[in-house]
């Protein structure tokens, strides 16, 4: 546990100084105790779907796959809440609107950290969110959140399916997921295509307010993360507690640009749940 400390506070020191604020950049899932700030503009309203699939998720499944930001009727939801409130300030600050999450290992918990926190981003009133699974050798998201797929970005891939048939409305206004069904073998070289840095273009560039978390790989097991991290404004980083050794987080910062590190998420820390109040 202490050895990942120190790899969390190397990783603090990387950020660059136009991000250090008297907020820590490292995000302790565990210990994080207040949103920073309020933010107080016009709410967006009247979002409506006219071609996106609307589904209903199951309150039961996402429990049981630690998704606790759906519905706020879990006190472990703040968390999240504060992580995004922290994530949003830095990428306001810049000018930013995309964010790649994720860990040196597999098993550190990136995509249940990835859906919670575009759930936290899209339940804030100016925001909407985008969530997109570009681990295409493992995609999780549509498992996780229990989704039952038609069509998801193989078919863009296969068959130039638009993306308008592919993105899923998890009956939230602002939060819409942009899934992956199967995971393919040649995901680096595909990742690399024009036709998928056209994908991200469009995603990108469809609205203003819109948010986009990008689920990729593992950084030490394939390159695919290497591919995407040049093309988002900044990344997260996720480290699971106990489960990554200290010269596996500073390989993994290795690959990072400092200028793009936004901060250090511990998962899996051991604490007591209480409630907030």
């Amino acid at each position: 546990m202490e050895k990942i400390k120190e790899a969390l506070e190397k990783a603090r020191l990387a950020v660059p100084k136009q991000f250090k604020k008297s907020d820590s950049s490292v995000f302790d899932l565990s210990a994080s105790k207040k949103v920073v700030t309020q933010i107080n503009d016009t709410d967006m309203h009247d979002i409506s779907y006219e071609s996106t699939r609307i589904v209903e998720l199951d309150p039961v499944h996402l429990e049981r796959n630690r998704i606790v930001c759906y519905g706020k009727s879990d006190p472990a939801a703040w968390v999240f809440d504060s992580l995004r409130t922290q994530v949003l300030q830095k990428m306001d600050d810049n000018g930013w609107q995309t964010i790649a999450v994720v860990s040196p290992t597999p098993e550190s918990g990136k995509t249940v950290v990835s859906i919670n926190l575009a759930i936290s981003i899209a339940n804030q009133p100016q925001k909407t969110a985008m969530l997109v699974d570009f681990d295409l050798r493992r995609p999780k998201v549509a498992q996780y959140l229990g989704l039952k797929l038609d069509k998801s970005i193989n078919d863009y891939i296969s068959s130039n399916t638009p993306i308008s048939e592919l993105l899923i409305n998890p009956n939230m206004p602002r939060l819409v997921v942009l899934p992956t069904k199967n995971g393919i073998t040649n995901s680096a070289e595909v990742l690399s295509s024009s036709k998928m840095q056209g994908l991200m273009q469009e995603i990108k560039s469809r609205y203003e307010s819109r948010i986009v978390i990008f689920d990729l790989p593992p950084l030490l097991n394939a390159d695919d993360a290497l591919v995407i991290l040049p093309k988002v404004d900044c990344v997260l980083l996720v480290v699971g507690n106990g489960l990554v050794k200290e010269a596996e987080v500073e390989e993994a910062m290795h690959y990072i640009p400092k200028e793009k590190l936004i901060g250090v998420v511990l998962n899996k820390a051991e604490v007591d749940t209480t409630t907030y109040y």
